[in-house]
């Protein structure tokens, strides 16, 4: 049977990858993740998703090598006015978070998560998009839920298994795991195809 290798230093996509009870690998891919001017956050998410499989396949010709990233896309809409879309990444300090949820407030925000899986010589990926509808979030909130779960690694700058979940009015998906980082209901049904029985 073939290894099976997970191409990320994402904690988040390993603990959920270990949900699935298969015995695995984590290699980091060392790739650009840098936007290329004018790409779609859908398309960027696919090829970041496949561009880290592939620099790992380099590495683990052998295995099965699962590439996975997220895009987190602001769709800001005011009335009368036409809606504007923003590439969200992770706010690294306090400053930019408070000016990422500050701006998702009353928004929402689609989480579009690429996954690919490359191995004997096959590529397969797919874009998983949740829906994100925050609150209308008052400057005490979002300090106090900053102050609290520090979530400055996040794109979006929360973590939705964890206090994150009450900055919400709404959350729309068909995978709950998507949103965390890893779609695993698509994960399986593409392991499948590579003959790994879950």
């Amino acid at each position: 049977m073939n290894s099976l290798v997970l191409a990320s230093s994402s904690s988040y996509r390993k603990a959920l990858l270990e949900r699935l009870q298969l015995s695995f690998v984590c290699c980091s891919p060392d790739i650009d993740e840098r936007p290329v001017e004018g790409e779609k956050a859908t398309d960027l998410a696919q090829r970041l998703s496949l561009e880290k499989a592939r620099a790992v396949a380099e590495k683990f010709p052998e295995a099965i090598v699962i590439g996975s990233d997220q895009v987190a896309e602001l769709v800001e809409t005011a009335p009368g006015e036409a809606e504007h879309k923003s590439i969200l990444g992770k706010p690294g300090n306090h400053q930019q978070a408070v000016a990422q949820l500050t701006a998702q407030s009353g928004q929402a925000v689609y989480f579009h998560s690429g996954l690919a899986v490359i191995g004997r010589g096959i590529e397969k990926s797919l874009v998983n998009t949740t829906e994100v509808n925050f609150r209308e979030l008052s400057s005490g909130e979002i300090e106090s839920y900053l102050r609290r779960e520090q979530p400055y690694d996040c794109a979006g700058s929360f973590k939705s298994e964890a206090l994150g979940i009450t900055l919400f009015k709404r959350v729309t998906s068909d995978d709950p795991s998507s949103l965390i980082g890893l779609p695993l209901i698509d994960l399986c049904q593409l392991l499948r195809q590579f003959d790994i029985d879950i």
